[in-house]
C-alpha cells in the first residue's frame, strides 16, 4: 500500500510539471476572447503579436508595451484568462480593482490588465455587437456584458464591480447555435447603451458550458465613434510562444519576394535581429486556388538552429527549413495569406524560399 501511494504521488508530480511545460500551447486550440470590442489582451495581440520586440510600440501602444513586458505569455495566450469552479458567485471571487485579470488568475499571468493607462479604445455606438470567438465550440451557459457607468473613466480609475451597469445577456447556448467557422465557432451579443458617451470599459462574463469555467474580457471602448465594423477572425495564437530575447535597435531586414507561380507563393522577412540570434516571418499567399495545406522551403547555406515557432512546424532538412502548416491556418482561401514566424540562432541572412501547396 504504501509503494502504491509514493507511486500515485510521484505520478502526480510527474503529471503537474508536463501541465507546466506545455501550458502555453493548450489554449491555442481551446476557449476564446472577445475580438470585437477587442479585449485588451486580444488587441494587444492583434496588433503586436507578429512584431512584439518592435520598440515603436513603447510610444505608439504604451499599454499594450508594459503588458507584453510583464508577462508576454499573457498575450500569446490571450484565451486563457478564466477561473474554474467560482459557482457563479463571480463578485466573491474577484475583488474589486482586479477584474480585468480576472482576479490575478493563472498566478498572475494577466495582472497587467488591470494596469490604469490609456489603453487603445474601440469606436462604437450607443448599439453595438460584443463578439465573442470560441475555439474549442464550448458554448455557453450565459453571457453577461455591463458598461461601465457614466463619468467612469477608465484611464485614471481601477474597475471595481459597482462600477458597472449590466446592459445584455443571453443565456443557455450551445455551440451549435453559434456561426460555425473552420477554425471554432463565434456569437454576437447585442448591445444598447443609450445616452452614453466618451471612454468607457465594456466588461464580459462567459460561463462555459463544458465546466465550470468562468472567462473575464475588458474592452476599452469610446462612445461617440464610429460604430466599428465587424471584426475580423481572430489570429490564432502560436502553438509555442517565443521567448523574448535581448533587444538591438532594429536594422533593415532582408527580404526575399519570389514571384507568386504555381499554387502558392512565400515571402520572407526578418523582423528583428540581435547578437547571436534572429526573428524571421514568413508569409504565405495562395494563388487562384483554395488551399489545404501549404509547406514553405527556406533554402540557406547552412541551416540556421530554430530555437521557437510559431503557427507552423518548423524542421531542418540539411541546409534547408522546412515549414508545414499547423492545424488552424492550413486551409487558405484563394488570394489569400498566412503568416507563420521563428527564432533562430546565428546571423540572419535571406534564404531562397519554395512554396507548394495542396488544392
Amino acid at each position: 500500500m504504501k509503494s502504491r501511494i509514493v507511486f500515485s504521488a510521484l505520478a502526480g508530480l510527474l503529471l503537474a510539471g508536463l501541465t507546466f511545460l506545455f501550458a502555453p500551447s493548450s489554449p491555442a486550440g481551446a476557449h476564446g476572447n472577445i475580438t470585437g470590442p477587442a479585449s485588451r489582451n486580444y488587441g494587444c495581440f492583434e496588433r503586436w503579436g507578429s512584431k512584439f520586440q518592435d520598440p515603436a510600440m513603447a510610444t505608439q501602444d504604451p499599454m499594450c508595451w508594459q503588458a507584453w513586458q510583464a508577462n508576454p505569455s499573457a498575450m500569446w495566450n490571450w484565451n486563457g484568462l478564466f477561473r474554474e469552479n467560482v459557482g457563479g458567485n463571480h463578485q466573491g471571487a474577484i475583488p474589486d480593482g482586479q477584474l480585468c485579470s480576472g482576479g490575478r488568475t493563472e498566478n498572475g499571468r494577466y495582472n497587467a490588465m488591470d494596469a490604469l493607462g490609456d489603453w487603445k479604445a474601440t469606436n462604437v455606438g450607443t448599439s453595438f455587437n460584443v463578439k465573442l470567438f470560441d475555439g474549442a465550440r464550448h458554448g455557453a451557459d450565459y453571457i453577461r456584458v455591463y458598461v461601465s457607468k457614466p463619468g467612469f473613466n477608465p484611464v485614471t480609475q481601477a474597475l471595481k464591480w459597482s462600477d458597472l451597469d449590466e446592459v445584455s445577456e443571453i443565456g443557455n447556448t450551445p455551440a451549435a447555435q453559434w456561426t460555425q467557422r473552420a477554425d471554432g465557432v463565434e456569437i454576437d451579443v447585442p448591445v444598447s447603451a443609450p445616452g452614453r458617451s466618451g471612454r468607457a470599459l465594456v466588461y464580459t462574463i462567459w460561463q462555459a458550458s463544458h465546466l465550470d469555467q468562468s472567462y473575464y474580457f475588458c474592452s476599452d471602448v469610446n462612445f461617440g465613434g464610429t460604430t466599428t465594423p465587424p471584426t475580423t477572425p481572430p489570429t490564432t495564437p502560436p502553438t509555442t510562444p517565443p521567448t523574448t530575447p535581448p533587444t538591438t535597435p532594429p536594422t533593415t531586414p532582408p527580404t526575399t519576394t519570389p514571384p507568386v507561380s504555381g499554387a502558392c507563393s512565400a515571402t520572407y522577412s526578418t523582423s528583428s535581429q540581435w547578437s547571436g540570434g534572429f526573428q524571421g516571418e514568413v508569409k504565405v499567399t495562395a494563388g487562384s486556388a483554395a488551399l489545404k495545406s501549404w509547406t514553405v522551403n527556406l533554402a540557406y547555406g547552412s541551416a540556421p538552429s530554430v530555437q521557437q515557432s510559431w503557427s507552423s512546424t518548423v524542421t531542418a532538412s540539411g541546409t534547408s527549413l522546412v515549414a508545414k502548416n499547423v492545424a488552424y491556418n492550413g486551409a487558405v482561401p484563394a488570394g489569400g495569406s498566412a503568416s507563420f514566424g521563428f527564432i533562430a540562432s546565428g546571423t540572419a541572412s535571406a534564404p531562397t524560399v519554395t512554396c507548394t501547396a495542396t488544392t
